[in-house]
């Protein structure tokens, strides 16, 4: 039975220890949960991690509770901006949402014991930054999946605050420490696992980080050098869906958005604009973020609420710091699905000549470069739609003359692109392994789309007709760090060995793991536009020293 219980029931009688078992319960230094039973598992759902933030402020210790907590239904998401969805997706949903958001969630193997020591992942969501919600990702399934393995793993899903609450620069963000809340948000709850999991029998130097898109790039910043924690302290391996290390610009580069939330909150003439912003009524401010620009803006993924160099969480550019050599020594697994750039490609569709894509090209990511780098970038990137992405499908989903030239350099730039940059240099001195999908590369427009690769690793539910090979690998490196190898008792080997990603295969390339319709899986090369992608990741570290 369910050992997650409160200390002081284990000295009462038969009926008050009947009470004690309907529900999971965990003393914390700060107060008593109570969650619910979910089939093999407890969960504990909406539990703070700081006390309630306000707006610009940083995360704090949560204030002691008193009484027994109830825990058993999501908390509300942090404030979304509004996100119009291009054609042709559906519009996305938009959950309750509070500015006291800073909760998380425990899913955990009923049988565990406050002694098991369990690794945990502690997954990060994804939204561009701009919005997201910890249960984004469905949870239950892949602990199930642990249990049957015989290598039961405990997941954690934090919150963090997002767009303008999560991301604010400028110099009076700056000043007042308050920069990269969202990861500063993530740190924090970070840090809660560290004090708090072994509670739920969770071992907190077993932890391994990770998330999808957003959630991908936030874990990847975390591997790097910052003066706020020792990243290897808090976690031991991390798994990156579709999100590597960006290139970034400066708080400072920010100014012109803070500016422009400031004039539409007619702060203008405030002493302290910054003060003046925390005092808007929530509608009010919300609306006046919806209205900046977001990722499916013309500016695409140059979005303007993001992570930036600010000093302190983030040194320098990434880029920087892996060149260097200066990231995390932790075991790591990244992939990509093979058509990342299309849906991200959308919102430039009235780019339809070969000068609109050579000037879109340069006034929107490489404004420093000269004329002769574009050219040859542009020729790298040719006006050829069999070049383009969703790749290999020749002329099909050419939605626009320009369109799948866009999605392959867009997709290049974001994704694919600098996950290889951080491959080939993290790869000289820690073990990595690699994969990309081109499953559902016959979806209309977008193919193998960003995104369409969650449920390939996170299925919604476990049947017989579930893809396990993937599933059981991550949990494999979340208990070993090796997805080939488990640490369960009642496991078949894996079906197909996944090496790591320096382990050069026949022509001299690195492996990566593929993944095809409908559930092929084998080993091939990463020899795929190697020459545009690396002039690609040398332009983009040639700004990052100009500009350090």
């Amino acid at each position: 039975m369910l050992c997650l219980f409160l200390s002081l029931f284990c000295s009462l009688g038969p009926a008050s220890a009947e009470l004690a078992h309907a529900a999971p319960t965990v003393a914390l230094d700060y107060g008593t949960f109570r969650g619910k039973f979910d089939g093999n598992l407890s969960t504990f759902l909406g539990v703070p991690f700081a006390r309630p933030v306000v707006r610009f402020t940083t995360p704090k210790l949560p204030t002691k509770l008193q009484g027994i907590q109830d825990v058993t239904k999501f908390s509300p998401a942090c404030p979304q901006q509004f996100l119009p969805a291009p054609f042709p997706l559906p519009p996305f949903p938009v959950p309750p949402m509070s500015e006291d958001c800073l909760k998380l969630n425990i899913f955990v193997p009923t049988s565990t014991e406050p002694h098991s020591k369990l690794p945990v992942l502690f997954w990060i969501f994804g939204g561009g930054f701009e919005i997201g919600n910890a249960p984004d990702t469905e949870m239950r399934p892949l602990v199930e999946r642990s249990i049957l393995n015989g290598e039961p793993i405990i997941v954690v899903t934090p919150n963090y605050r997002v767009s303008a609450w999560g991301f604010l620069a400028g110099k009076e963000a700056d000043t007042a420490g308050i920069s990269n809340l969202g990861l500063q948000d993530q740190i924090f709850a970070l840090e809660w696992v560290h004090r708090q999991i072994a509670a739920f029998g969770g071992d907190p130097n077993r932890v391994v980080i990770g998330g999808p898109s957003a959630g991908a790039i936030s874990a990847a910043l975390l591997l790097l050098p910052n003066k706020r924690f020792n990243p290897t302290s808090l976690f031991r391996g991390a798994f990156l869906l579709s999100g590597s290390p960006p290139t970034a610009s400066t708080v400072a580069d920010g100014q012109p958005a803070y500016n422009e939330l400031v004039t539409a909150n007619n702060c203008t003439e405030a002493k302290d604009t910054l003060e003046c912003l925390r005092r808007i009524p929530f509608d009010d401010f919300k609306a006046t973020v919806d209205n900046t620009t977001n990722l499916f803006s013309f500016t695409s993924v140059q979005n303007v609420w993001r992570p930036r160099v600010d000093g302190n969480l983030i040194i320098q550019n990434p880029l920087l710091s892996v060149a260097q050599g200066k990231t995390a020594k932790v075991a790591v697994i990244t992939g990509d699905a093979d058509d990342e750039g299309t849906v991200f490609a959308l919102s430039s569709a009235n780019i339809t000549t070969s000068d609109e894509f050579v000037g879109y090209v340069q006034s929107i990511f490489f404004p420093k470069a000269t004329p002769a780098e574009i050219a040859h970038l542009a020729a790298l990137y040719p006006n050829d739609p069999t070049q383009g992405s969703p790749f290999d499908t020749g002329l099909a989903n050419q939605l626009t003359p320009q369109f799948k030239r866009m999605a392959a350099f867009q997709g290049d730039y974001q994704f694919i692109g600098a996950r290889r940059f951080l491959l080939e240099h993290i790869s000289k001195r820690q073990n990595v392994w690699s994969w990309v999908t081109k499953r559902a590369k016959d979806t209309p427009i977008i193919g193998a789309a960003h995104g369409s690769d969650v449920p390939i690793w996170f299925p919604t539910e476990i049947t017989n007709s579930t893809d396990f090979v993937p599933v059981d690998a991550l949990i494999n490196f979340i208990n070993t760090l090796d997805p080939n190898h488990s640490a369960g008792t009642h496991r078949k080997p894996a079906a197909v060995f996944w090496p790591r990603w320096n382990n050069l295969i026949s022509d001299g390339s690195p492996s990566l793991l593929t993944l095809t319709d409908p559930a092929g899986i084998n080993i091939t090369s990463e020899n795929f536009r190697v020459e545009a992608i690396q002039f690609l990741n040398n332009l983009l570290l040639k700004e990052a020293e100009v500009t350090a």
